[in-house]
């Protein structure tokens, strides 16, 4: 599976406290299946969840290819779970932090706005591996997830900015976000999926 597209969602509260959760996507880009999704107090915190769940579904060893906006904490999520502490060469202390490593590949796409928060542009930025191949492998939009997103609001009152819809208690947001994924992939007819009849003139797909 080639995953690709990942967004962070500002949602909901958590359960004793007034606040500000973060929800986490992974959606595949070439079936549009949502492939994991992690919550938590950040977007670091966040995708450390979709990355975990990943290394569990068929990415034991390396993070999929990845394209994200411009917003940080993904890259360290990367990190945390598939980083690697470099051996010891004898010299100084020993090392602690986790490093990256080759073969990773993580594009990000910032976008550019004015005072007014119009859109004057896009810049593309190479954060894992080289970034004409990056582009080559994963195009230049994250336009997949935006509208998982746009669906997943639809579906889920709960996710909608700026109404009285959010979720009180963060067990009851994970139970909602659940079901509509399982519905999402599961259930719901993909466009993405449907195969062309020939010979039927009536029928198209």
């Amino acid at each position: 599976m080639r995953c690709g597209d990942m967004l962070g969602e500002k949602k909901a509260s958590p359960e004793d406290e007034a606040g500000e959760i973060w929800q986490s996507t992974m959606v595949d880009m070439d079936s549009r299946l949502r492939a994991a999704r992690g919550i938590g107090e950040d977007q670091t915190q966040a995708s450390i969840a979709v990355f975990q769940t990943l290394k569990k579904r068929g990415h034991p060893d390396v993070p999929p290819p990845t394209i994200s906006d411009g917003w940080g904490g993904i890259d360290e999520a990367m990190i945390e779970v598939y980083g690697v502490v470099p051996e010891y060469c004898g010299k100084g202390r020993p090392p602690t932090r986790k490093q990256p490593q080759p073969g990773w590949r993580y594009l990000q796409m910032v976008k550019q706005r004015d005072v007014h928060g119009h859109l004057e542009g896009i810049h593309l930025r190479a954060v894992f591996g080289k970034k004409s191949d990056l582009i080559a492998l994963m195009g230049k939009s994250t336009a997949n997830v935006e509208r998982s997103h746009l669906t997943a609001r639809l579906f889920n009152s709960r996710l909608v900015r700026k109404t009285l819809a959010f979720s009180k208690d963060l067990t009851m947001h994970r139970a909602a976000a659940t079901w509509q994924d399982s519905y999402y992939n599961l259930i719901r007819p993909h466009k993405s999926l449907r195969l062309p009849i020939e010979g039927d003139a009536k029928q198209r797909w």
